[in-house]
């Protein structure tokens, strides 16, 4: 007897609830992309100040990895409403992953499921708008909050020193930020007031798109399921190299099986690459 298609069948999070636990506006982001496409129902929780996790500005440092904090997030938001699904995202900046030059940001939407007992993640990295300006000049200041893409991307001003607890957050008027600007002057030991931007959700819009192709991600995978137990989350799990040279036949470091996965029952399914490697990829013909 054949086992019916779970692709035909009705998605395991339609008519559900999926808790979101956020103060900065990502439900806005993630229920448009998960709503319409599971059936489900994105929940902002509230009642919890995400902030104790960990925050940009550094006053609290993160606890963990990208994913344990999106996890934990997750957790807490699933304990607060009282529900068996969890949703949450966590971002991470810094220089990219290449040539280690260039602002970047990499997005983690995290979908914590006690239905089926697992976890699935989506992903998104890009480069972005994340900088830094130290100086008594509000000239300065000025020009880089323009090049900052101010004011819709809003600034942080501290005094003195890039770690100065005495921090204004959310600034997205030129007006407050001379405000801002001139107080955190007055109260600098040193002349200088520090410059940066809010990365916050609801501050960054160039971190919003990326947070949405991340949930667009997760949406992908949730869709896909498994053709066993039918769990959302049947997704490539694993690359293994080896596809022959179309010249010589040696192995190359290009993808030679792909390996599929659920994280539910432990099928898995490995299909193999039909076509040969272009020997401009072979260390034998192209060393």
């Amino acid at each position: 007897m054949s086992r019916p298609d779970p692709c035909l069948q009705q998605h395991p999070y339609a008519g559900r609830e999926i808790a979101l636990l956020t103060q900065h506006g990502k439900e806005a982001i993630l229920a448009p992309v998960l709503d319409p496409a599971l059936g489900c129902r994105v929940r902002r929780v509230g009642g919890y100040d995400t902030d104790r996790l960990g925050t940009f500005s550094r006053e609290i440092p993160r606890a963990g990895t990208q994913i344990e904090a999106a996890r934990r997030k997750a957790l807490l938001g699933m304990e607060i409403a009282g529900l068996p699904l969890g949703l949450a995202s966590e971002g991470a900046f810094g220089t990219d992953p290449f040539l280690g030059a260039v602002p970047w940001n990499t997005e983690l939407v995290v979908l914590v499921d006690d239905l089926h007992g697992i976890e699935v993640v989506g992903m998104a990295q890009e480069p972005t708008r994340f900088a830094h300006q130290l100086t008594g000049d509000w000239e300065v200041a000025r020009r880089f909050a323009e090049d900052a893409g101010f004011p819709e991307h809003h600034l942080v001003v501290r005094p003195a020193h890039p770690d100065d607890p005495r921090i204004v957050k959310g600034l997205d008027s030129w007006s407050a930020l001379e405000r801002a600007f001139e107080r955190a002057r007055a109260q600098s030991d040193n002349g200088l007031v520090c410059l940066e931007h809010d990365l916050r959700a609801h501050a960054h819009p160039t971190r919003r798109a990326v947070i949405r192709k991340a949930a667009e991600d997760l949406r992908d995978k949730l869709l896909s399921r498994c053709p066993d137990c039918g769990a959302p989350g049947y997704w490539l799990t694993e690359r293994l190299p080896g596809l022959p040279c179309a010249a010589c036949g040696a192995p190359t470091r290009e993808v030679r099986i792909t390996v599929w996965g659920c994280a539910r029952c432990g099928r898995r399914e490995c299909q193999e690459s039909d076509r040969p490697a272009d020997p401009g990829h072979c260390d034998f013909c192209n060393p």
